[in-house]
């Protein structure tokens, strides 16, 4: 037996396997360029505004520029290339004709039928040798007959003779499927061969060698190296270790901005001629004298030494372009101004990563710090300084005309909430805003998402006491009321409640599905619910999209340490505006679980509810968690679980003369009125159960 290796020259093959090599790279790409963006920014709705302020045309420019790089433009081309070329095979393999190889039969070859008599077969091959046999055989010119053709006819008839009639034959066919035993086999390879014929093999040597010695190693190092460089939040581990060496538990947001300064993505953005140009000038603006604080730039004098002490290069002026930032300096010089809003975005991520590293020594100040400088780089805004900058057009002078000489500053909220002739008349005026600046600020006003929380409890699901260790729920209920809303509706206290779900019930216990009550206080269940995202966040500063989050952590106000780390929300079970912008004012429900603490008793928490993107939109309350021991939790549990007396034993005869309800009896019918609140209350059974599994909390008045 011999092999032999036959290459596709009729181009049967090759289509196939090119085309599925090209498949298995092309769908994926296809799929991952086409699928939906899990960015919220990207699928989020917008405030309702006109305001461009200052180098709009800066900020949108790298807008745009931070689009593009997300437009995945090399993986389209891959695609489209890779389309393209299962296109061109699938053409070829539609229109090549294909050589079928044909099975070697003899009941074919001599032209009978597979039931046939060994008499019947004899008598056909004789009836084939008259007109076959080397010494009867005449070629015939008209059919292309010759010599040879008719002799191999005549070696095949005889084949297949022996095949049907000898012994031996008749057993190497039925075993090797062919007369004279096994054959030799030939292996195709799905290539034309004048990929590798004389000349060409050198080539295709190179060819291997580039694949696997040099681009194959190189795209895998690449990627391993990329991601040993990168840490999980994004950021390179270089400028974790920076972070991570200019931690202190005393941080606060100026100590932070100057922290963030020492991350190496600043060097990428800053390389060449503008690491150190334009330094002394940016410092002289920055250092100049602010109309509220100290500083042009925001600074306070401990920020303005910590600045000085840096030596000349990127950092110092990384650090002179963030306070530039902060404090909105104009630089007069296009270049710098741009520098001023690129390196924002770079200090918000890492930000980040000083947020992970503070949560793992758990200190409150420094994770509030992180918290507190993210909401001031995104809405362009310097360290202590007032929340009414985020309005546009308000200006140092504008919030000295509101605040006056206050030693503490407004929150948006508490400005809006003033009279409108109040409001107007401490912001429009010579030097201050106009009316038509004075009405797109508070328009702005009234759309930003303000979370005013109403209640927070702590409960375990499906059960009416927390136990050690037991997984507990934070429930936090709050609504969203923008700044000088009126017209608010009063709390439904049946808002305020948290409806168990059923333990069969998959889709409630996954989110998909709601269960709550309505006006009359019976259940209702809502089906596939969808997530609300808020608004994008208003910060024209910003030369980013950015969605505003939610943080909920619970600290220990006396150790001052982090008790339950931060749960992140961006989004939402109930829209926040209805599609003309108005807010709706439904409760939101936001949930966190975490494991209660190993020993009984009454654990009093700080909860924080942070939002990163606003200044001044953030609340701080307490909440009271109160463990039950396992075994007095099981005997009052116990205690409620007692039958009532039988109709037909003496207690239940004394408790029938009473008035006291007795099993197997029926209850008497009521009033109208009594039934309804009967139903109410058979309907709120587990609702009732579940709340007794609530802790007493001290939640802040809404108003």
């Amino acid at each position: 037996m011999s092999s032999e290796y036959s290459y596709d020259e009729q181009g049967q093959f090759y289509p196939f396997f090119i085309f599925t090599l090209t498949s298995i790279v092309t769908l994926p790409l296809t799929y991952n360029l086409l699928a939906p963006s899990k960015d919220p920014a990207s699928v989020a709705p917008r405030l309702q505004s006109s305001y461009q302020p200052e180098h709009a045309d800066l900020i949108q420019a790298q807008r745009a520029a931070q689009k593009r790089k997300q437009r995945k433009v090399k993986r389209a081309i891959a695609v489209v290339l890779g389309w393209a070329m299962m296109a061109g095979m699938l053409y070829l393999i539609v229109t090549t004709q294909r050589t079928v190889a044909k099975i070697w039969n003899p009941y074919d070859i001599l032209g009978i039928s597979e039931s046939s008599t060994d008499k019947q077969i004899k008598s056909h091959y004789r009836r084939l040798g008259l007109q076959y046999h080397p010494d009867k055989a005449r070629p015939d010119a008209a059919k292309n007959e010759t010599i040879e053709t008719l002799n191999d006819k005549w070696v095949d008839i005889t084949k297949a003779y022996q095949a049907l009639t000898d012994e031996d034959v008749r057993n190497n066919y039925i075993q090797y499927g062919h007369p004279d035993g096994k054959q030799s086999y030939s292996i195709g390879i799905a290539l034309p061969q004048f990929i590798i014929s004389e000349g060409n093999g050198k080539y295709v040597v190179l060819v291997y060698a580039l694949l696997l010695g040099v681009l194959l190693p190189y795209y895998v190092g690449t990627w391993w190296y990329g991601t040993q460089r990168i840490t999980k939040e994004g950021v390179l581990v270089e400028s974790a270790n920076n972070l991570f060496r200019e931690y202190s538990e005393a941080m606060d947001e100026g100590d932070l901005v100057t922290a963030l300064s020492a991350g190496k993505e600043f060097q990428e953005s800053l390389k060449g001629d503008k690491a150190e140009s334009g330094l002394s000038k940016i410092e002289s603006k920055i250092l100049s004298e602010g109309q509220i604080a100290p500083f042009a730039g925001g600074l306070s004098v401990k920020d303005k030494e910590k600045l000085e002490d840096l030596d000349s290069g990127i950092r110092r002026k990384v650090l002179a372009l963030l306070w530039a930032y902060l404090g909105r300096v104009e630089l007069d010089d296009q270049a710098l101004n741009t520098a001023k809003y690129l390196v924002a975005p770079i200090a918000q991520n890492l930000c980040g990563a000083f947020r992970a590293i503070s949560l793992a020594y758990s200190n409150t100040g420094p994770i509030l710090s992180s918290f507190y400088t993210s909401q001031r780089l995104i809405q362009a805004i310097p360290p202590k300084a007032s929340p009414l900058f985020q309005l546009p057009y308000f200006t140092p002078a504008v919030v000295k005309a509101i605040e006056g000489d206050s030693k503490t500053h407004l929150t948006v909220q508490e400005f809006m909430d003033q009279p409108d002739s109040q409001r107007k008349g401490a912001a429009v005026g010579n030097g201050l805003l106009s009316e038509e600046q004075y009405k797109t600020a508070v328009g702005i006003a009234s759309q930003l998402p303000y979370l005013r929380v109403a209640k927070a409890f702590f409960k375990v699901a499906g059960e009416r006491f927390i136990i050690p260790s037991s997984l507990v729920t934070l429930v936090v209920k709050g609504r969203f009321i923008p700044p000088g809303s009126t017209n608010v509706p009063e709390i439904n206290e049946l808002d305020l409640e948290d409806i168990d779900p059923a333990e069969d019930d998959l889709d409630a216990l996954m989110g998909r599905k709601k269960t709550e009550k309505d006006a009359n206080g019976k259940l209702v269940t809502k089906d596939d619910i969808k997530p609300v995202q808020p608004p994008l966040t208003f910060a024209p500063y910003y030369s980013r999209n950015h969605s505003p989050r939610w943080h909920v952590f619970l600290s220990d106000s006396k150790q001052g340490k982090m008790a339950v780390p931060p749960f992140t929300f961006t989004t939402f079970d109930k829209p926040i505006f209805t599609d003309d912008g108005k807010p709706t004012f439904n409760m939101q429900t936001l949930k966190a679980q975490f494991a209660a603490p190993p020993q009984a008793g009454t654990y009093t928490f700080v909860m924080h509810c942070v939002c990163d993107s606003y200044v001044g939109f953030d609340t701080k309350m307490e909440v009271t968690l109160t463990v039950e021991d396992a075994s007095k939790a099981a005997a009052m549990a116990a205690e409620d679980e007692i039958s009532e007396p039988e109709e037909d034993t003496i207690a239940g005869q004394m408790s029938a003369l009473k008035g006291g309800s007795v099993a197997g009896t029926t209850k008497p019918k009521r009033r109208k009125d009594d039934d309804d609140s009967e139903e109410d209350d058979e309907s709120g059974t587990e609702e009732e159960e579940s709340d007794t599994s609530e802790t007493n909390t001290d939640t802040e008045p809404e108003s």
